[in-house]
C-alpha cells in the first residue's frame, strides 16, 4: 500500500486481518447544481480525478477549488478479491461530508447523512466476481441548510475563526469481507477497583450454537483471562474479565498502558468464523465535588484547544504521523490533553492519544444551527444533530484517553419565556452520552450558556488578555459566568467541578505585529497583538498564574496549539513551526505542579 495515501488501518480498536483500502484516484466530478442524479451520473463517466481522501477544497486532493460545491461525484472500479467469495461485503466510509449516498453496478446501496461520522453499507448483494465492480459516491454539502458544520465557512472567504469548507469525502474509504453472522463493535468497561473489564459485544444476528468468547492479554501478549457466552438467544452477550492483581496496570498520563482483546465468534461445529483484535485501557474518570478525578486522584488538565486543520488538507490529516506529531507537539508545551474543538476528530488520532498518554474532550461539529447570530430565537438545531452525535459516543466510548463529552460550544441564543429548539436538542444530547456512557461526566455547551441543569462541569470562556483584569473577573465567590447583553443565560451553578475551557488566543505573527488594519481574513485573534515575544511570555506567564492560584479550576485549555489561516493565536504556525520557546512555555505551566 506504500502508493496509497493514508494507507493504515483505519479502526485500530476493532482490526480485522482482511481488508481493500480504496484510498487514491477516483473520478470526479462537480455537480453545482445537485441536478446529476436527473443528468444520468450514476452511469457516467467522469472526466477529472481527485485523490481520496483528500476533499476536492484541498491541496492534496489534486483539485484545490475552494468555492462552494452543492453536490460532487466520485467513482471508481474495484476488483473483488477472488477468495473474499461466500463473504458478506461491507463498503466503510471514515466521513463523508454531509448527505451521502453510494450505488454499486448501477444500484443504490444506502445513504447517510453527518459529515462526522462513520458509516459502513453491506453492499454484498451488488458486487462482482467475475468483472469490475462500479462504485458510485454522491455527497451534498449545502451552503444554506441547517446542519452540523463546525468552523466551515458559510461566505466564500475565510474570516476571523472561520475557515475553507471540506466537501464530499474527508477520512479512508475502504471494503471489508466479514461473515455472514459477524461481529460488530463491542463496548467496554473498565473497573479499577476490582480490576476488570466487562465487555458487550453485539453480533449481527443471533443463531442457534454460536457463541462469544474473548481473550485479554497483557502489553506483552501473555493470557490473563477470558470468558465466553451463548449468541444463540442474544444479540449482545456479556462477558467478564477479570486481571489478577499482579497484573493491574492502570492507564496513565505517564505510563499509557494497554491491555490487548481478542474477540472471537465460534460456529455449532466450535470453528472460528470470525475473529477481531482490540484494546483497553483500565482507568476512572470520576466527580467529588468540585474535583475532576482521574483513577482516583485530581489530575489539573492542562488543555490545548485542537481544531485539527492542515493547510494543505484541511479538516483530513496529510498523514498519520501528523496525528501523532500533533499530541507531540503539544507535550512539547507542557500540556497533557485537549479539547478537540468543533471537529469529530478520526480514530487514528484517538488511537494515538491512547498510546501516548493524552487527555481529550471528545466533542462535536455543532456550529452550523444558525447564521442570524444569538439575538433571536434563531438556533435551530435539527434531529440530525441527535442522531450524529450518537454515533461520535457509540463510536469512540472505548477510548481511555476521552475523559469527557461535550455536544455543544458557545451555542446559545438570548432567551425568551419559553423553552426552544436548542433547549430540546441539548437535553437530548446531554441525556444521551450519558445513557450510552454512563462512565463520564457530560458538559452540555462549553461556553456562554448553561442549559442543562444536571450538567456534570460548568465552564466559561474569556479572552481577557491583561492578567490583573483576567483575576479581577475570575476571583469571586460564585464562578465566573459569560453574559450576554449584561444577562447570563445559564442555569445555576450548584457545585460542579469548574474550569475556564477557552482562554488566551494571544495574537502573535511577528510579520503583522505593528500592523494596524482590521481585515480580519488576513490576520486575526483576540485582543490587541503583542508586538514583541517577551510580550507574549510575560502576558502568558500572567494568565496562567491566575488560574493556577485558583482554587476553583480543575482545568484549563489554551486558545491554541496551532495557527488556522488567518486566526493567528497558535503556539505553532498552520504548518507546525514553534512561534516561541516551548520548554520556556512548558516551564511555565509545570511551575505549579
Amino acid at each position: 500500500m506504500s502508493n496509497i495515501p493514508r494507507p493504515e488501518y483505519p479502526r485500530p480498536q476493532f482490526v480485522r486481518d482482511q481488508w481493500m483500502n480504496l484510498n487514491g484516484t477516483w473520478t470526479f466530478e462537480f455537480d453545482p447544481g445537485d441536478s446529476g442524479f436527473e443528468r444520468g451520473f450514476v452511469n457516467k463517466q467522469f472526466a477529472s480525478t481527485i485523490i481520496v481522501p483528500f476533499c476536492p477544497e484541498s491541496d492534496m486532493s489534486g483539485i484545490g477549488d475552494t468555492d462552494f460545491h452543492e453536490a460532487v461525484w466520485y467513482r471508481r472500479e474495484i476488483v473483488i478479491p477472488d477468495e473474499w467469495r461466500g463473504m458478506d461485503v461491507l463498503l466503510n466510509v471514515g466521513a463523508c461530508d454531509y448527505d451521502t449516498t453510494v450505488w454499486v453496478n448501477g444500484e443504490e446501496a444506502g445513504r447517510h447523512r453527518g459529515g462526522s461520522t462513520s458509516f459502513s453499507i453491506d453492499v454484498t448483494d451488488m458486487i462482482r466476481f467475475t468483472s469490475e465492480t462500479t462504485v458510485v459516491i454522491r455527497a451534498r454539502d449545502s451552503r444554506h441548510d441547517v446542519q452540523p458544520r463546525g468552523k466551515q465557512s458559510t461566505w466564500y472567504a475565510n474570516s476571523e475563526c472561520y475557515y475553507t469548507r471540506t466537501t464530499g469525502i474527508w477520512q479512508t474509504v475502504w471494503l471489508e469481507p466479514v461473515p455472514h453472522i459477524h461481529l460488530l463493535r463491542p463496548r467496554i468497561v473498565a473497573d479499577i477497583d476490582r480490576p476488570s473489564f466487562t465487555v458487550t459485544l453485539p453480533v449481527s444476528q443471533s443463531m442457534e450454537g454460536y457463541r462469544v468468547r474473548v481473550v485479554l492479554r497483557n502489553a506483552e501478549g501473555r493470557r490473563l483471562s477470558s470468558d465466553d457466552a451463548d449468541a444463540s438467544s442474544q444479540s449482545s452477550p456479556v462477558l467478564f474479565l477479570p486481571i489478577p492483581q499482579q497484573d493491574k496496570h492502570l492507564w496513565q498520563l505517564d505510563d499509557p498502558y494497554l491491555y490487548g482483546l481478542d474477540y472471537d465468534l465460534i460456529d455449532s461445529s466450535g470453528r472460528t468464523v470470525d475473529h477481531v483484535v482490540g484494546y483497553a485501557g483500565l482507568r476512572s474518570v470520576a466527580i467529588r465535588g468540585q474535583q475532576f478525578l482521574i483513577n482516583g486522584k485530581p489530575v489539573f488538565q492542562r488543555l490545548v484547544l485542537d481544531q485539527g486543520y492542515w493547510s494543505e488538507s484541511l479538516l483530513t490529516a496529510p498523514s498519520d504521523e501528523a496525528l501523532e506529531r500533533d499530541i507531540i507537539l503539544s507535550k512539547q508545551a507542557g500540556f497533557n490533553g485537549a479539547r478537540l474543538h468543533q471537529k469529530v476528530f478520526e480514530e487514528r488520532y484517538l488511537y494515538h492519544a491512547d498510546r501516548l498518554g493524552y487527555l481529550v474532550w471528545g466533542e462535536f461539529a455543532d456550529w452550523g444551527c444558525s447564521s442570524q447570530g444569538p439575538s433571536t430565537d434563531c438556533q435551530k438545531p435539527t434531529v440530525g444533530y441527535i442522531k450524529e452525535w450518537t454515533e461520535v459516543v457509540n463510536r469512540d466510548l472505548n477510548h481511555p484517553s476521552i475523559i469527557g463529552w461535550c455536544p455543544m460550544n458557545e451555542t446559545y441564543q438570548v432567551l425568551t419565556d419559553r423553552i426552544t429548539d436548542l433547549d430540546t436538542v441539548m437535553q437530548a444530547m446531554f441525556d444521551i452520552a450519558k445513557t450510552v456512557d454512563g462512565t463520564r461526566p457530560v458538559l452540555d455547551s462549553s461556553g456562554y450558556a448553561h442549559r442543562v441543569r444536571a450538567t456534570d462541569i460548568y465552564d466559561a470562556h474569556d479572552y481577557t488578555q491583561d492578567p490583573d483584569e483576567f483575576e479581577k473577573l475570575l476571583t469571586r465567590p460564585v464562578p465566573f459566568m459569560n453574559t450576554f447583553q449584561g444577562r447570563t443565560e445559564s442555569v445555576p451553578y450548584h457545585g460542579q467541578p469548574y474550569f475556564i475551557s477557552e482562554f488566551g488566543g494571544i495574537w502573535w505573527n511577528p510579520d503583522v505585529s505593528t500592523r494596524t488594519g482590521t481585515d480580519v481574513t488576513v490576520s486575526w485573534g483576540y485582543g490587541r497583538p503583542i508586538t514583541n515575544i517577551e510580550d507574549f511570555y510575560d502576558r502568558f506567564s500572567g494568565l496562567i498564574r491566575v488560574l493556577r492560584t485558583n482554587g476553583n479550576m480543575f482545568g484549563y485549555c489554551y486558545t491554541q496549539l496551532t495557527d488556522v489561516f488567518q486566526e493567528e493565536n497558535g503556539l505553532y504556525t498552520f504548518d507546525r513551526t514553534p512561534k516561541f520557546d516551548m520548554e520556556r512555555i512548558k516551564a511555565i505551566q509545570l511551575a505549579y505542579e
